[in-house]
């Protein structure tokens, strides 16, 4: 099968905390040092995103089904069986230079959406820099060494971000995740005929120091974002602390029923402080065939837990590393009978 999609890089104004700040009611300790991560308000910035529309005019989104609602700011889900090829019409709606490059899939030199000195020329460097209003299509396929191997189960996550300046790129907000089935086990849309409910989680650092706008976000609120030369704090003050682009327990409710299986995807960025431990509260998972309810998921990290939840409740999602759960980088989820 060939799998289309319409994706466009789009620029929004995020709100990582769109219902307020410290939904997850977290006892905090607040101090001089963190005043503006803490402030009473809205985080918002200016980013660059991947969207997803319904076909290559580009002029309609495509709406996200409410399950995947929690995807938040990362792009739209791409699936494929193995033995599927992917076809992705890529639109550059920002003033950036971007494009699309996916981890685990099988690319040719001409859409592997990076640019460097592989001895390519002509056409074969045409993906390595969508200018700011072109168009470009990617061509990618899943085969076996993309799917599952001995120690998954029916399904594994990649992801896909913009390599143009990588570190920049994704920090703006350019990364999605890409979710691969084995032969004969998914469903007409991809997902996996084992599995009665997924998500897909992205512990995530966004330095918006190193943001393609940080400089809009300077001269848009110039009293909470300082020049990197005059505060050297700048960084630490702009570090927000995610899952999916929302801190604070912001992401939507995680919700699911006792007795199910539920996979949980779970990725992180690449920002030197990215080394998380994904917790799950009132619950466990199975990773790489051992019982946790802990999985360490280091930069730029993709891994797949499956879950069979027996304790019904609203319960905590969030990491362990001291930093980052002070930071925000919390969630809940939510057992139904």
């Amino acid at each position: 099968m060939v799998r289309a999609y319409f994706i466009a890089a789009d620029e929004v104004d995020w709100d990582y905390t769109p219902r307020g700040r410290n939904v997850a009611g977290i006892p905090r300790v607040e101090s001089s040092e963190n005043d503006s991560a803490n402030a009473v308000g809205h985080k918002i910035y200016h980013k660059a995103i991947y969207r997803e529309y319904t076909d290559a005019t580009f002029e309609h989104l495509k709406p996200r089904p409410p399950q995947w609602e929690h995807l938040g700011i990362l792009g739209p889900l791409i699936r494929a069986e193995v033995g599927d090829s992917i076809r992705v019409v890529f639109k550059n709606n920002t003033h950036l230079s971007v494009t699309m490059h996916p981890h685990g899939l099988e690319y040719k030199k001409d859409a592997e959406g990076a640019p460097y000195n592989d001895g390519t020329t002509g056409a074969a460097k045409a993906d390595d820099r969508v200018l700011p209003g072109s168009t470009f299509t990617y061509i990618w396929t899943a085969p076996e060494r993309s799917g599952p191997a001995a120690m998954d189960g029916s399904s594994v996550l990649w992801m896909y971000h913009s390599h143009f300046v990588e570190s920049t790129d994704v920090n703006t907000g350019l990364v999605g995740p890409i979710i691969v089935t084995a032969r004969g086990k998914a469903r007409p849309d991809g997902s996996p005929t084992d599995v009665d409910r997924e998500f897909v989680t992205d512990f995530s650092i966004f330095d918006e120091s190193d943001s393609w706008f940080f400089e809009h976000n300077v001269a848009k609120d110039p009293a909470g974002i300082r020049l990197k030369a005059v505060d050297p704090l700048l960084r630490e003050k702009n570090l927000v602390y995610s899952i999916n682009g929302y801190t604070e327990g912001n992401i939507p409710l995680l919700t699911m029923k006792r007795g199910e299986h539920v996979r949980w995807y779970l990725l992180s960025n690449s920002n030197e402080d990215d080394i998380h431990m994904a917790h799950w509260h009132g619950n466990t998972v199975v990773w790489n065939m051992m019982r946790m309810d802990s999985v360490f998921l280091g930069p730029m990290a993709m891994a797949t837990a499956d879950m069979v939840p027996d304790s019904v409740g609203t319960w905590l999602f969030h990491c362990h590393v001291n930093d980052h759960f002070n930071g925000g980088m919390v969630g809940l989820y939510q057992v139904l009978p």
